[in-house]
């Protein structure tokens, strides 16, 4: 009875393999090339665009370069085009935090880190972002850390922090 299982079991393995074999070469890379389109495998199509994942928590700085909160969450249509940012605004680890949806064409996306001037014993003032290379008592410039190309560095909105919180909070609508 194990002779005939056994036998009958490379018989099928013999099959199997015959049928791999009968396959012709040039119609398996046939598919394989039509099977995933040519801009899937192109990334160099896809320079200079943005992680939308990395945009969400970016700090958000206004002209005067005083934080206003940061990037809570984008809005886009059925299309996929990003029409809003909800800024996060005050708040302790998002408790008490006032959201605001602005329109994205009137945030500005910036790529190059602010570069700081500042003394050790001159605080930040205002809510400014801080300077990460400081000496005791002498002025230094922060050197700027290396710049990812997929994702900005800040964003910049023009409005005061108050003026942020004035406006009309964005909730969530379950309708």
């Amino acid at each position: 009875m194990l002779t005939k299982t056994a036998v009958a079991g490379v018989a099928a393995s013999a099959l199997l393999a015959s049928v791999a074999f009968a396959q012709s070469p040039s119609a398996t890379t046939d598919r394989a090339t039509t099977a995933a389109p040519a801009a899937a495998s192109d990334t160099s199509s896809f320079k200079g665009n943005w992680r939308t994942s990395k945009l969400v928590g970016l700090n958000v700085y206004n002209d005067s370069n005083e934080s206003l909160g940061s990037i809570n969450d984008l809005l886009s249509d059925k299309n996929g085009d990003v029409k809003a940012v909800v800024i996060g605004v005050g708040g302790f680890l998002g408790v008490g935090e006032h959201l605001v949806a602005v329109p994205i064409d009137k945030v500005k996306f910036v790529d190059e880190p602010i570069a700081y001037t500042s003394t050790s014993s001159a605080p930040a003032t205002g809510g400014a972002r801080p300077s990460s290379n400081t000496t005791t008592g002498a002025a230094t410039t922060a050197a700027p850390p290396k710049k990812n190309p997929w994702y900005p560095d800040h964003a910049v909105f023009s409005a005061t922090k108050d003026q942020l919180k004035a406006m009309p909070e964005f909730k969530y609508s379950t309708e």
